[in-house]
């Protein structure tokens, strides 16, 4: 039976996953005018900026001046890699902090330049500390399904992850299909077994769009009990650390499809694709995902 839920909720990545690898820097004020019409549109969850190195993503580097400019509205993740990235996050009044590592060590190593066991070694007291101030954190699960330098990923070995974070007493796990070669069926089993073994932690499911599956894979998520995705306006984005790795889904052809199927998300169409208009000049690459040409060819 094709079962559906009344409601899905849209984690907005445009901010930080959509800029982060874009080539030409875009000013904090163009940043912060697109954030306030995304919010502006209905979006209510959604990813601001990463506390990481300039001399690693220099996009990132005003990541103070962007929290601190941005109207305090739902849960706004900051992305933190490591203590100095977590410490200076709390320091501009950040109040949900996302963590990340990928279940592949070679992805881990390359990004990082950490195994992913050595990861979760740092990681783990630093979440603990986290969870004892009342802090919200989202772990980030990359290279969930598959890698680009070992293939594909043993579900085991994606859900082995998520269990030690459970653990650690995370609230949400995000699970992302970096290079976007999952397919729907891999995506229903993997969510399957997360949601079954995790019913009380919030779970996202990630999808780039690589190989155009990523839609196709969110009905099979939601199918398997998802109502959190992340996905990002204009489907701008792109990991640096993996190769082949094309832009995010879209957020507009994400709302879209869940509204033509009755799953409401609060987010108006119309005014997302206003947002992704005011982003648009600021990037290397036009915009051409479905619904938005649609809307530039409509008004």
């Amino acid at each position: 039976m094709f079962s559906l839920p009344k409601n899905a909720t849209i984690i907005e990545v445009g901010p930080r996953d959509g800029l982060q690898n874009e080539g030409k820097l875009v000013k904090t004020k163009d940043k912060l005018q697109f954030i306030d019409a995304l919010q502006q549109a209905g979006i209510h969850e959604m990813e601001l900026t990463s506390f990481v190195s300039p001399k690693w993503v220099p996009q990132m580097a005003d990541a103070k001046e962007i929290v601190a400019g941005t109207k305090k509205m739902g849960r706004q993740f900051v992305l933190t890699p490591n203590k100095l990235g977590i410490d200076t996050a709390l320091e501009s009044d950040a109040q949900s902090l996302a963590v990340f590592v990928g279940v592949s060590d070679t992805f881990n190593k390359k990004n990082i330049n950490k195994t992913t066991q050595e990861s979760m070694d740092a990681l783990k007291p630093l979440v603990l500390e986290l969870k004892k101030q009342g802090i919200f954190v989202r772990a980030c699960i990359s290279t969930a399904f598959y890698c680009p330098f070992e293939g594909a990923i043993a579900p085991e070995a994606t859900i082995a992850l998520c269990r030690e974070f459970v653990d650690w007493g995370v609230d949400e796990l995000s699970v992302a299909d970096t290079i976007g070669m999952a397919n729907p069926k891999e995506s229903y089993d993997l969510f399957n077994q997360l949601v079954q073994e995790f019913p009380e932690i919030l779970i996202a499911a990630h999808f780039h769009d690589t190989r155009r599956m990523a839609l196709a894979n969110i009905v099979s998520a939601l199918q398997a009990g998802v109502t959190r995705f992340d996905a990002s306006a204009g489907g701008l984005g792109g990991c640096p650390f993996a190769p082949g790795a094309t832009g995010n889904v879209a957020t507009e052809d994400v709302v879209n499809m869940l509204h033509r199927m009755n799953v409401q998300t609060g987010i108006d169409l119309d005014l997302l694709c206003v947002a992704i208009k005011t982003i648009e000049p600021h990037v290397t690459n036009p915009v051409t995902t479905g619904m938005y040409t649609l809307y530039k060819n409509r008004s």
